[in-house]
């Protein structure tokens, strides 16, 4: 029994040396990972609560649209903007907000909605879409350069010939035929057979007068 004993005893005090000299640390280690977890936590809660935010905004900016009220849509996109930056949803409304701004002769809002969209959108593909539908305004607009810069930036491989497309119109609105068409050709060769829109970019090139070269015709094998 008494061996028993001085076994506890030992084992006690092995215990308290050990908590003695990593006792501190052990304490920290659990206070971090605790508010590390609760930090987390509450990370996720706050985007949760973003997203529902952002999503009704969104959701009072599309009936704004549908209903052709771009005052409201405007003010529906201001309130998106300023208080949930950085979301998909403000990223989409800026473009719905454009559009519709656009359709009711207020070219500057919609212009404005499609620039905060391309300087500080990360969705990439997103602000593909902005820069090309922003060129457009600023072409109308007679502000070539302008275009011609907003269409200059990197883009997602798969906006490469609407890029170009785009920057054949602003080309041709200038006068510039050959570069036009350049633009063109570069367009329809970036893009697929099958896509309907190629013909439409062959209709520009073919009304410059360059039409893009048709695929040789195979010989047929002779017996």
């Amino acid at each position: 029994m008494a061996t028993y004993d001085l076994e506890q005893q030992e084992q006690l005090d092995q215990v308290k040396h050990f908590w003695k000299q990593y006792g501190n640390l052990i304490t920290w280690v659990l206070v971090l990972v605790l508010g590390a977890y609760a930090a987390w936590t509450g990370y996720l809660y706050w985007q949760q609560q973003r997203a529902v935010g952002a999503g009704g905004l969104y959701e009072e900016l599309d009936r704004a649209a549908g209903a052709g009220n771009t005052d409201k849509a405007i003010q529906a996109f201001a309130d998106l903007k300023g208080k949930y930056a950085g979301t998909t949803f403000a990223e989409q409304g800026a473009l719905m907000v454009a559009k519709v701004a656009v359709e009711h002769q207020k070219a500057d809002q919609g212009k404005a909605a499609l620039q905060w969209l391309v300087d500080s959108g990360k969705n990439a593909n997103l602000v593909a879409i902005a820069r090309l539908r922003l060129a457009g305004i600023q072409m109308d607009a007679k502000q070539y350069d302008e275009a011609l810069k907003t269409l200059s930036a990197d883009t997602p491989a798969e906006f490469a010939a609407l890029v170009q497309d785009r920057r054949g119109d602003v080309l041709l609105a200038q006068g510039k035929k050959d570069e036009a068409a350049k633009a063109y050709g570069e367009a329809w060769k970036s893009m697929d057979p099958t896509v309907e829109y190629r013909r439409f970019v062959e209709g520009k090139l073919t009304a410059l007068g360059q039409p893009p070269a048709a695929a040789p015709n195979k010989v047929a094998p002779t017996n």
